[in-house]
This record gives C-alpha cells, structure tokens and sequence, in this order.
C-alpha cells in the first residue's frame, strides 16, 4: 500500500504528467456527459431499450449511448470504421500504398480521408440507427426529426473524434482507444451489482468464485497480449571515421496475437448474416427457422463453433496483411542486420513466416477460447451484463487500452528518475531491445 500511495504522489509531483492526467479526466468527463444527451424530438420515457445481438454490443463499447438515443449514440465506431477500410487499402491499392511511404505528408493525406470517410459512414450508420428507434419515442415530425438527427449524429461523432485526438495530443493514452475503454468500463459497475443482487445472501460464495474466475481470465489476457516471440538479429561491425563500432545484438518481436482484437469484431459482424438471411425464409422452411434459431442464440454450441472458426480464419487473415515478412526481411537487408544462422533475403522472409505460422495458431485457438468464454459463463449463471466482461471484445480492448495508459504513464517517472510502477521499475514486455516496429 505505501509502494501504492508513493507512486501516486510521483505521478502527480511531475507537472507535465499531473497536467495530462487532469485533461484526460477533464474530456472524459465531456464524453460521458453528452452520452446522456437525447436527440433532440425524442421523448426518453418511451425508448424501449434494445440490448440484443449488435445493438448489444454497440451498447456496451459506447456505455450506454446507443440505447439512450444520445446525440453520441454512434460514438466513435464510425471512425474506427472507416481507419479499418484504409489500413485495408493501404494494403490493397497502390495509391494507398505510396502515401504510406511517403512519411508524415502521407499520413496526413490518409489522415484526411479517414475523416471524409468517416462522415459518410456516420450519415449512412444514422439512417439506420433512427430506424431502430421506436415510432412511439419521436415527438416531432419524421421528416425533420430524421434530417436534423442525421446532422447531430456526424457532428456528434466528428466531436467525439476531434475528443480521442486532444487526449491523444494533450493527455494520456490513445484518445479513440480511451474513449472505447470508458464506454466499456462505465457498465462495469451496474454489472457487478445486478449480478450480486441476482445472487442474494445464499450465492455470495459464488459470487466471489465469479470474481476470482474473472481475475485469472483477465490475467490470461495480459499474457496474451503481452506474449511475443523475440526473433535475434545480429548487426555487422560498422567504421565510422576513425572509430570501429561493434555489431550489436538486438531482437525482432512477433506477437502471438499480432492481430489483436480485429479478428472478434470481423466475426461478430459476419455472425448476424445467418440469422438475417434466414428470416427471409423462416415461415416457409423448417431449415431456415431452425438456422435462424440456434444461429440467434450466442451460447448454442453451433453458434459458438462458427465463431471460434471465423476468429481463426481472420487471425490468420488479419495477420498476414499486418506483418510482411517480405518487408521486415528487406528492412534488416538494408540496415545491416541478419539472422545468425540464416542467409539474408528470401531465406530470411521465409524463417520469419514459418516461425509467424507456428505462433500465430496458438494464439488465435486462445483468442477463440477468450470470445466465447462469456458465452460459458451465461450457460454458468452469470448474468447477461456481467458475464460481457469475461472476455471477448469488451475485455481485450480494455486490458489493451489499460496496458498503454501505464506504459505511457511508467515511461514519465522513469524520465523523472522515480520509481516506476512495479517493484522491478519496469513493466513486463517493454524491457526488450526492439530492431524492427513490426
């Protein structure tokens, strides 16, 4: 506890740090508040709550804001929408490609068309948000109530990313990652008292074996992702002027889940499709209302088959288009460095690939594993709400988000010349000598 409390007076002692903290604080605040701002022409009384399927989960990444029909009722999911669309592009279109490499005017311009991107998806998502809203909630006419929502949901997304930006810039953490994270932990609370209400007096037993289950769970995706697979390389011996400087030892690191929590979000969108295709036939084939049925239940052993299968196909996916062995092998070329034992080029990419294989399949069985696990604890008696936070995207994203925070915040007091957060000064998986970013 005194290790805890002097930390705490380390980080607040560091004006810069002390400074980011409080304006961190200060836009989540902002954030959290205009999640319970109702759309104008909208009579809250009668919204009828919609926590099923990918409402659900919208519902618990944007804290409550979908449900609440709130001027930030998309959040920040158009963005991250339209970032994946050009991370994809990058990789698939050689326009997209040269502006990449084309340093920070590249960025910039892939930055701009992000945000393009993201007001035309945030105008289409709109439409189909205000069809969710029950006709009995509108108070004004649908004509204007629709046109004038359509407006205060762009703006209210582009001012929940102008919000990620500024923490990025002047807080700490990653702003859109951030804002994610406080969506997901402010249903926390609410959770883990209905779930103790649920279990009265004679379940507290189990409910502290719920906690202590959800400990381990959440270590177990620490380790996750913080597991990497350091690859040596080896630096030639290099003169410069008068002075011999000696080859140096560094490592590439792989992840094992190189792919992070990408490959749930792919899945849980391509898992409605069953469900949605056969409605259309439902009242005319016992197959399709079977289909419709057991795919619409998330902990029928058939749903929860075909959604360890999809995370495994896009893991594999994902990864192959975020580390190119080809690239990282032409990046040790020409700086000077190899792999001992083996020979520069396409024998290098090809070692590097196999060894991406071989640890990429663990971790994907794992990040399956870690996906239907709150299915698991539903079919335990965990309640709906709580039993979210066991894993899938929910968890990953804020053991992610939670990580970087206090890297970031580990880093200052280490500039500082304090103690760092742990015991050892450091956090574990950032100690490494790192050759290449990817």
């Amino acid at each position: 506890m005194k290790k805890f409390i002097a930390t705490v007076k380390n980080i607040f002692a560091i004006e810069d740090l002390r400074t980011r903290i409080l304006n961190t604080l200060g836009f989540i605040a902002i954030f959290r508040l205009g999640s319970y701002v109702v759309l104008p022409g909208i009579d809250s009384s009668k919204l009828q709550s919609n926590s099923q399927g990918i409402f659900g989960l919208l519902d618990t990444l944007l804290g409550g804001a979908f449900s609440n029909a709130s001027i930030f009722a998309l959040g920040i999911m158009p963005y991250i929408s339209a970032s994946i669309v050009l991370q994809l592009l990058t990789i698939a279109v050689p326009y997209f490609q040269k502006l990449q490499k084309e340093g920070e005017s590249g960025r910039k311009k892939i930055n701009q068309y992000t945000r393009v991107l993201t007001i035309v998806i945030t105008a289409a998502q709109s439409i189909g948000f205000i069809a969710t809203i029950n006709a009995e909630a509108i108070a004004v006419s649908n004509i204007t109530f629709t046109v004038s929502s359509i407006i205060i949901l762009t703006a209210g997304t582009m001012f929940c990313m102008w919000i990620g930006e500024k923490i990025t810039d002047k807080g700490i953490g990653n702003g859109i990652s951030m804002l994610i994270m406080i969506g997901i932990v402010s249903r926390l609370p609410s959770a883990i008292l209905q779930e103790l209400l649920s279990k009265r007096l004679n379940g507290i037993l189990i409910f502290i074996l719920e906690l202590v289950v959800l400990y381990f769970v959440v270590m177990a995706v620490v380790m996750l992702t913080q597991a990497v697979r350091r690859i040596p390389v080896q630096y030639a011996k290099q003169v410069g002027g008068s002075t011999q400087y000696s080859g140096q030892r560094q490592f590439i690191p792989l992840k094992v889940n190189a792919a992070g929590v990408m490959p749930i979000i792919f899945a849980q969108s391509l898992m409605f499709i069953p469900a949605l295709i056969s409605s259309i036939w439902r009242d005319t084939s016992e197959t399709a209302s079977y289909i419709g049925t057991t795919f619409s239940d998330y902990t029928s052993w058939q749903y929860n088959a075909l959604f360890g299968f999809l995370i495994l196909v896009f893991t594999y996916f994902y990864t192959a288009i975020s580390v190119n062995p080809d690239q990282i092998s032409n990046d040790l070329k020409r700086s000077g460095g190899f792999i001992p034992g083996v020979k520069p080029g396409i024998a290098t990419s090809e070692y590097i690939g196999d060894i991406l294989d071989r640890i990429t399949l663990p971790g994907a069985l794992f990040l399956a594993l870690i996906a239907i696990f709150p299915s698991i604890a539903l079919l335990f008696g965990v309640t709906r709400e709580f039993s979210a936070f066991f894993g899938g995207t929910s968890l990953i994203i804020l053991v992610g988000v939670v990580l970087d925070t206090l890297n970031q915040i580990e880093s200052y007091l280490l500039m500082r010349h304090y103690d760092g957060m742990m015991k050892s000064g450091k956090l574990k998986g950032r100690s490494q000598n790192i050759a290449l970013a990817s």
